[in-house]
């Protein structure tokens, strides 16, 4: 469960962040993919969303939108949005805070978004004061569904999904290959599960 839903004290840690949006009168979740766009993960994620009428937001690495940019250009077109991931997804505790700086507004080059993903959720003293000076708002998540994790079966992906999601959730899942056959299988049962539980699915609104 440390995994899954981060608890309390470590989102302590990150007070100006983003874990969890509640709406009143209203039950919603909001789906967020990382580490993408790759051509052969992307563009399959964008077709179930698509058939299940769902937009959703695209935390991408800076250089995959230099390699795949009309993916990314796709994921615009139809209606979802980005944000910045870094450029080489660099974790923020193996990096200094100017490099770290660095690399994100290096992806912001490309990444039309003022909302940042710190890589792996890892960042040290002042990396998240940076960010913030600098036009970013850090948005981390709620449920965590372990869908790059090859300890992990597609079916325990999805219960994740079902035992975690709570009212205002942030999910993360991953387009990418090391999520790709956990994805492939749960993706589209929890978007069934969560529609039939009554939940709304959202996009984290703009900062700006």
């Amino acid at each position: 469960m440390l995994i899954e839903q981060p608890p309390i004290l470590y989102r302590l840690l990150f007070p100006n962040s983003i874990w969890r949006l509640r709406v009143p009168d209203k039950k919603t979740v909001y789906l967020t993919f990382d580490d993408g766009p790759i051509p052969e993960v992307t563009p399959w994620v964008l077709s179930i969303l698509n058939k299940y009428n769902i937009k959703a937001t695209f935390f991408c690495v800076g250089d995959n939108v230099r390699k795949y940019g009309h993916i990314y250009d796709q994921i615009i077109k139809e209606g979802h949005i980005t944000g910045n991931h870094t450029f080489h997804h660099m974790q923020g505790w193996k990096n200094s805070p100017k490099k770290f700086l660095s690399d994100t507004n290096d992806a912001g080059k490309l990444i039309n978004s003022q909302l940042f993903r710190p890589p792996h959720g890892h960042m040290i003293f002042p990396q998240p004061g940076l960010l913030k000076k600098n036009g970013y708002k850090i948005i981390m998540w709620d449920v965590v569904t372990r869908d790059y994790s090859r300890f992990m079966t597609p079916e325990q992906v999805l219960a994740n999904v079902k035992r975690y999601t709570r009212d205002g959730s942030v999910i993360v899942f991953h387009d990418s290959l090391k999520a790709e056959k956990n994805l492939r299988y749960a993706l589209p049962l929890s978007i069934e599960w969560l529609l039939e539980q009554g939940y709304s699915f959202e996009l984290i609104p703009s900062y700006r």
